[in-house]
């Protein structure tokens, strides 16, 4: 999926960018999470914007209902990764997964479907 909107978004990276090219340096890039915690990076993915922090930009409350149904379909036995390391106050750190300048990415499997969610920016 990461090369795909590579593909697709690459006019709107810098020129020049570097990142992952290889499927094993995204997967190096992620770290495991439990489903509780993928419903609030979901939730914030949804709602607010990586690179200009400010006012939301969706509404929270739906955010996080919808976010929660998908981590009810899933199912809490589903496997959860982000790439996204610290959204505390006055922070946001993450291991790159594109060649954007700000991306963030929660990625859940669980039966036999998948679920990505991945916000990419540039300032």
């Amino acid at each position: 999926m990461a090369a795909e909107v590579e593909e697709a978004w690459k006019l709107y990276a810098v020129e020049g960018a570097v990142g992952p090219d290889a499927p094993v340096e995204i997967d190096d890039a992620l770290l495991q999470i439990d489903a509780e915690r993928a419903a609030e990076l979901l939730t914030y993915l949804a709602t607010y914007n990586l690179v200009f922090p400010g006012p939301a930009r969706r509404d929270r409350a739906h955010a996080r209902r919808a976010a929660e149904r998908v981590v009810r379909l899933l199912g809490y036995e589903a496997a959860w990764y982000t790439n996204i390391t610290d959204l505390s106050p006055g922070a946001r750190a993450w291991n790159p997964v594109t060649r954007h300048t700000f991306d963030g990415v929660v990625a859940g499997t669980g039966g036999s479907f998948t679920v990505v969610l991945l916000q990419v920016g540039e300032d």
